[in-house]
């Protein structure tokens, strides 16, 4: 039999024990109702930016820098005659790596009504067909996704031919699996430096910022990111926001069908 005092240190070690999940749990739920909380009601009353004029299709894309986002409160979210209802996500970086966020985005995006497309951030000092192996594993697209993207904007210490043989090997092995031609991502200074009349076959979601009427690029674009600190509903974080340029026939004749 255990003497009085081996009885008190258990009875202290039991408390203990308790007193440490107690805490836990606590700060767990509390965890969980500030997050909900935070989410369920961040609300503004405007976009917070300027919104070019010409163009009647908008959406966003977003990574874990957004954190967890409500998708009925972005869907539902209208400012005057402008709703958002596309957005791409961040879905895989390098050859390993997934965003965070990217299975709970894509799948509430699905069940939101919004129009959805993965992308991939690329390492170009990395092998292209290795990165291209990560987002095939990663990302199962469907009737009704934006084609596959590649976000291309470092050179990450390399050349830009390096560059450019890795995102070929990336381009040509993801149009090869999904039987679609990708999309490509970047700014135009980095595109007219880096990429150019070579990769003029790929339709091109371009940045520039804080242009009232259209991005300054030569070539012809499908999307155009044009801020990078819009305010959404249901969102904590400031956004990007992007046009597609066309009407809405046009918009459903790039969607995988």
């Amino acid at each position: 039999m255990p003497s009085a005092k081996q009885k008190k240190k258990i009875r202290r070690s039991v408390f203990r024990v308790l007193a440490v999940v107690f805490v836990g749990t606590a700060a767990w739920m509390l965890y969980q109702w500030l997050t909900f909380r935070k989410i369920k009601y961040t609300r503004y009353p405007e976009f917070g930016i300027a919104i070019p004029g010409g163009y009647s299709i908008h959406g966003i894309d977003v990574s874990k820098y957004q954190h967890t986002i409500a998708w009925e409160g972005v869907k539902k979210m209208k400012v005057k005659e402008i709703q958002l209802g596309f957005a791409f996500i961040k879905a895989t970086e390098g050859i390993s790596n997934t965003d965070p966020q990217f299975r709970r985005n894509w799948r509430k995006t699905k069940q939101a009504g919004v129009i959805r497309g993965a992308y991939h951030f690329f390492i170009a000092s990395r092998d292209g067909k290795a990165q291209a192996e990560n987002f095939i594993q990663k990302v199962e697209l469907e009737t009704g996704d934006f084609p596959p993207v590649l976000d291309v904007e470092q050179l990450n210490g390399t050349g830009t031919l390096q560059l450019q043989k890795e995102a070929r090997e990336w381009l040509d092995l993801i149009e090869s699996h999904y039987g679609v031609k990708p999309f490509i991502y970047t700014n135009v200074d980095f595109y007219n430096r880096h990429l150019g009349s070579q990769f003029d076959e790929y339709p091109l979601w371009v940045a520039h910022y804080y242009q009232p009427e259209q991005p300054r690029i030569k070539r012809g674009w499908v999307f155009w990111q044009h801020s990078d600190r819009g305010r959404v509903n249901g969102i904590i974080s400031p956004v990007d926001f992007n046009v597609f340029n066309g009407d809405s026939a046009a918009f459903k004749r790039i969607l995988i069908r």
